[in-house]
């Protein structure tokens, strides 16, 4: 399986494989049609106290973010990370699909690796 990341503001392509919105709440402006979302796992995205938390840090504090996103993945969200990673072992290629602006930093990163972790 072939993993990737992708912003829900890109165009969705049939290269894409199955789309999978890691965010909890859905992209602002974005149909449900032209977002060409296969499955919303918004039960493995961060807590919303963590993603309020993350919207007023600053670059620096990205680790201190990361970190505490791995121990919500390792912790209160395990079930639901194990059964994404059940659900997308089933697609040669699977694409999660986030809304943050920075692709170098967001949690799709956190959750890709996590993902990868349990293959």
């Amino acid at each position: 399986m072939e993993l990737r990341r992708k912003r829900a503001y890109d165009t969705a392509d049939p290269s894409d494989g199955f789309r999978v919105l890691v965010d909890r709440l859905w992209p602002r402006g974005v149909s449900k049609d032209r977002a060409a979302i296969d499955l919303w796992a918004k039960d493995v995205a961060p807590s919303p106290d963590l993603r309020k938390a993350w919207h007023a840090a600053s670059d620096a504090e990205w680790e201190t973010y990361a970190d505490r996103y791995r121990a919500e993945l390792a912790g209160e969200t395990a079930t639901a990370v194990s059964e994404l990673a059940r659900e997308i072992a089933q697609h040669g290629v699977v694409t999660l699909v986030y809304a943050a602006h920075d692709e170098r930093r967001n949690h799709a990163v956190v959750l890709e690796d996590a993902l990868r972790e349990l293959r």
